[in-house]
């Protein structure tokens, strides 16, 4: 263990920093009143992390708290010409009281207010560590209840960090999705690369070139950091994938020549090469059905994404814009493309309707890598290149909406967003 460390410890410089960079000019206005608390302030503000992450998806505007005319905390106690003259739409307003030894009842309500009618209410009972996700899970049900989407603010994201000064430069951290609360997975020395999340959310797999140098694909339990190596084999071992029902991985191995896609079956361990090609196949991602994979290959003469019917081997390629398109992800529901798209300005995510055959490029920056589609498929997060420093930054599956996702120290790379948890 002398090249790696394995850790499941928070690391508070680590955290994400969320910074809206544009909005959606018709973003719903909502005001997020601060939570009445009995008993002292508690060790998080459960409405400013409601109302971050509202700002945060970009469909909704929320009041400034300097602006409110009033601060109810339960329905009865709304005067609705206070927000109606301040043409707010919706009012969130809450309760925080303590609940015995370190833990707390959190009651909060949704109200409309051109009609004068409560839409949502619920409460909890948590722990101090347990605020975050309180938060979360209210932001996730107010943004469901107005926009018909499920929330995803209470997953997770996955990334690769790069700092040069550390005794471990690359480590594999996750954190919740408005970047905080980061936690280290692994600490090495060698490369860490193409994280992937399990359907349910329990493991990940990643390669890494801790052992010799060499790439090996491991599958990691996050609950108990216990690992294994599931490909090993000589030469590439890359990519991996899992599939739906996270009973098989998809990667990119060399072991016979060219970089092929294979798959694998987790429990027995069986190998199935599953294109035979003489070009390069790689980058596999499953489709929603789970009896098709996405993948990029050369062998149109640069590098294009192709659909894979698993059950006949037939090919079909997909995009057809531009000379290069790769590293392919897939919406939730299978509609939308999602890939890196070269440009006269550089490397762009480029966004393909499979249904209406549309394209377009959402992303102006022109260095940008590794999509990865949120589990609403509202939001794309990706890697990108800010002041020749690797950054992450979320943009809108419209482009209406982007998010810039700064480290507070080293290069940040590679993310990925997780499933619903």
């Amino acid at each position: 263990m002398g090249w790696l460390s394995l850790m499941g410890t928070p690391l508070a410089h680590a955290s994400l920093v969320i910074e809206i960079t544009q909005g959606r000019d018709d973003a719903v206005p909502i005001a997020v009143v601060p939570f009445q608390a009995s008993g002292g302030q508690p060790a998080e503000d459960v409405a400013a992390i409601v109302a971050a992450d509202l700002h945060r998806s970009g469909q909704f505007r929320p009041l400034p708290v300097g602006d409110l005319l009033s601060r109810p905390s339960r329905g009865e106690d709304i005067i609705w010409r206070d927000f109606r003259v301040m043409k707010t739409d919706y009012v969130v307003l809450g309760r925080v009281q303590p609940q015995g030894e370190g833990e707390y009842r959190i009651e909060y309500e949704l109200h409309d207010v051109a009609r004068g009618a409560r839409l949502l209410g619920a409460s909890y009972t948590a722990g101090r560590g347990q605020l975050r996700d309180v938060a979360h899970s209210i932001a996730d049900r107010v943004f469901e209840q107005l926009t018909g989407i499920q929330g995803a603010f209470s997953t997770k994201i996955l990334y690769v960090t790069v700092n040069e000064r550390d005794d471990y430069p690359f480590q594999l951290q996750y954190a919740d999705a408005d970047g905080h609360r980061a936690q280290t997975i692994l600490r090495s020395r060698e490369p860490i690369m193409s994280p992937s999340w399990s359907p349910d959310g329990s493991h990940v797999a990643y390669v890494s070139f801790e052992s010799d140098g060499l790439p090996k694909i491991y599958v990691h339990e996050l609950a108990t950091s216990q690992r294994r190596v599931v490909s090993s084999e000589r030469g590439i071992n890359g990519a991996p994938a899992w599939s739906p029902d996270g009973a098989q991985l998809a990667l990119t191995l060399s072991r016979d020549g060219n970089p092929q896609i294979y798959t694998l079956d987790l429990a027995s361990g069986q190998l199935t090469r599953q294109t035979n090609s003489r070009a390069i196949d790689t980058e596999p991602r499953w489709l929603p059905d789970g009896r098709s994979l996405i993948f990029t290959s050369s062998r149109g003469g640069g590098p294009q994404i192709y659909r894979l019917d698993l059950s006949d081997k037939s090919v079909r390629r997909l995009t057809f814009e531009g000379r290069y398109n790769a590293r392919p992800d897939i919406t939730p529901d299978g509609r939308h493309l999602v890939f890196v798209h070269r440009t006269d300005r550089g490397f762009q995510i480029g966004v393909q309707d499979l249904k209406r055959g549309t394209f377009n490029v959402v992303t102006g920056t022109n260095m940008d890598e590794s999509p990865s589609v949120a589990p609403n498929g509202t939001m794309i997060i990706y890697g990108t290149q800010e002041g020749g420093t690797g950054v992450l930054e979320a943009v809108s599956i419209d482009g209406r909406v982007k998010v810039n996702l700064p480290s507070k120290e080293g290069e940040v790379r590679e993310p990925a967003w997780s499933p619903f948890l």
